[in-house]
């Protein structure tokens, strides 16, 4: 089956940038944790949570960079998308990114939070039946295939708004959560 413009936000892009990000977040507290150095990061002048936020940034990056190779095999190889789809994609990215490195902090560890970030993402697909059914509380809202079923376009365009909005405020909340956990060291170490 030839693939088609919806499948490239989730499929194509999405995914593999989601699996690249849950990798990177869990080594971004928890990787401080597995090479014994968390101790040498609370020592940093200004607090512990500027080598995250620094760490945070380069991970982010390289989801940019890794889109961008993405983005332009699947345009050249597979199907034309809507530019929308690239922030769907790593929208879905950015999320599992943060929700890594917020487990892997809580559970003090790279593989554990790995492990439970990925069974979330498993009972996300699960709901949202791989993308067949579009789901506003899901990372990988995907516009386009409401389109393709003649949905209203204001519709759909408030429910992406809805969407985008929101999951951005969620970010910023795990990210919180995150760096709030990795701040008390008597938890951590």
């Amino acid at each position: 089956n030839a693939y088609v413009p919806t499948d490239a936000q989730t499929g194509l892009i999405g995914t593999p940038l989601t699996v690249l990000g849950i990798f990177l977040g869990g080594k971004i507290i928890a990787g401080e944790i597995d090479k014994r150095t968390l101790e040498i990061a609370y020592t940093v002048p200004g607090g512990a949570h500027r080598i995250w936020i620094s760490k945070l940034i380069v991970c982010v990056l390289t989801l940019v960079v890794a889109e961008a190779l993405l983005a332009t095999v699947a345009y050249y190889f597979f199907t034309d998308y809507p530019l929308g789809a690239l922030y769907g994609a790593m929208q879905s990215a950015l999320f599992y990114l943060v929700l890594s490195m917020s487990l892997a902090a809580l559970f003090k560890s790279e593989a554990s939070g790995g492990l439970v970030v990925i069974v979330v993402l498993l009972l996300n697909w699960l709901f949202t039946g791989f993308g067949a059914n579009q789901i506003r509380i899901s990372p990988f809202w995907n516009p386009a295939v409401l389109l393709g079923r003649g949905r209203d376009p204001a519709d759909v365009l408030a429910w992406t708004v809805q969407n985008r909005i929101g999951f951005l405020f969620a970010i910023a909340a795990v990210i919180a959560m995150g760096f709030t956990r990795a701040e008390r060291r008597e938890k951590l170490l």
